[in-house]
């Protein structure tokens, strides 16, 4: 099984068809779409904390287009959000970073692939756990 986890930016990149990665983000998500329909298990995930800092609300009409995409929230209960704290204390990464870092760890998966704008950051925030970055 294979988890492909949103940064900010893609959220914000999917969540607005004028944005320059939408078509990027949108070929991503295609992509799982496809594995899917051929019986792959691919788990689309958005931590969120992520939500909050891109401003995805899953009740507002707006948001219509992005709810049709079947990306689950990955909430910041107790044991996540201990964790998302040790990143940002150890990185000094923002709260929506600290959480995909934190998700990452989570997910009992070693297949993680991070959609995002800053590799670099993103293997940092979920360090020890080897994830694919791909950069948006």
């Amino acid at each position: 099984m294979r988890a492909v986890v949103f940064d900010n930016e893609a959220v914000q990149a999917l969540s607005d068809p004028d944005h320059d990665k939408h078509r990027v983000v949108v070929a991503h998500l295609a992509a799982v779409v496809t594995r899917r329909r051929k019986g792959a298990l691919v788990l689309a995930v958005v931590p969120t904390a992520v939500r909050v800092e891109a401003g995805w609300d899953r009740s507002d009409a707006r948001a219509a287009a992005i709810n049709r995409f079947r990306v689950v929230d990955h909430n910041l209960d107790t044991a996540v959000a201990d964790t998302a704290a040790r990143v940002a204390r150890r990185t000094g990464a923002s709260v929506a970073d600290a959480h995909v870092g934190a998700v990452v760890r989570h997910l009992p998966l070693d297949d993680v692939v991070v959609l995002t704008s800053d590799p670099d950051d993103m293997a940092r925030v979920s360090a020890p756990k080897a994830i694919t970055a791909i950069r948006i």
